[in-house]
């Protein structure tokens, strides 16, 4: 009889399972069916590196965009990524154990804050600081970098100190034994060993600041043109979809499709590498 019940809950969990890939495999064969009859009008190439996006004329360029999405994406890593290491840093070798059961739940926290929170939040706090101390609109690849940075702070923190928690306490304490300091073990010893975890941690990290939208629709200025500095506007691919896709209709529509398998595409790369990385011993 249990012999029976263990077969019956494996097929149950397996069809769950199942379930799941067919819903993200129906998803993706649904963009590329709306999406590639543009893309084979206009041509890969004129599409990815297109200049004009003015669907009513029939230009189809999402270069600005993808530029537009790499200058945030790069500039919350730049922001972001060194936070959240010595974070984890912090909270995996020094921290108290009362401190670090209170600030993980606020980490945590944060990962659960609704995106246009943090979207209103940067536009009423972070725009006008940047527009008066700095200069330019306020609305800027700047002010979505920082919004970024502190939205993959929670992704990079926690994935970063569980795989230096994970280390075997052997690798500390043999180099504390040979007469190194604490910092120099965590230097030389840990975080070379928990490379691996964290290169995905900031991997995964970059993965869900290139996917964001409401937050970076808010702060950005979302102007369709290849800025020159991190204090000009730009759009990105998400944004340019959430922008035009109430309104648009044929090829205007299968031309956003089409800028959502150059996304999705985007992302199953970061991923798959963040696995490759997470994988290598």
């Amino acid at each position: 009889m249990k012999h029976h019940t263990g077969k019956a809950a494996e097929r149950v969990f397996m069809l769950i399972a199942f379930s799941a890939l067919s819903a993200l495999a129906l998803i993706t064969i649904f963009i590329f069916i709306e999406g590639l009859p543009i893309i084979a009008k206009v041509g890969v190439f004129n599409f990815v590196f297109g200049m004009k996006w003015a669907p009513s004329q029939g230009f189809f360029g999402i270069f600005p965009m993808i530029i537009g999405s790499v200058s945030v994406t790069l500039g919350a890593a730049v922001l972001g990524v060194p936070v959240a290491i010595c974070c984890s840093i912090f909270l995996a070798e020094f921290a108290p154990a009362k401190l670090s059961n209170l600030v993980r739940p606020a980490i945590q926290l944060l990962a659960g804050i609704p995106s246009v929170v943090y979207g209103f939040w940067g536009l009423i706090f972070i725009v006008p600081f940047i527009r008066r101390y700095l200069g330019g609109p306020g609305l800027s690849i700047l002010s979505g970098s920082i919004i970024l940075a502190i939205m993959i702070l929670p992704t990079i923190i926690s994935i970063s100190e569980f795989s230096i928690l994970a280390l075997p306490r052997q690798y500390k304490e043999g180099a504390l034994a040979l007469g190194v300091t604490h910092w120099q073990a965590i230097h030389a010893v840990l975080l070379p060993s928990a490379r691996s975890g964290i290169v995905a941690a900031v991997i995964l990290g970059i993965g869900r600041a290139i996917g964001e939208t409401m937050a970076v629709i808010m702060v950005l200025g979302n102007a369709v043109a290849i800025p020159e500095s991190i204090l000009d506007p730009a759009r990105t691919l998400t944004t340019n979809i959430g922008i035009e896709m109430g309104y648009a209709s044929g090829e205007h529509q299968q031309a956003l499709f089409a800028t959502g398998i150059v996304l999705l595409i985007i992302i199953m790369l970061l991923n798959a590498f963040a696995q490759f990385a997470t994988r290598r011993k």
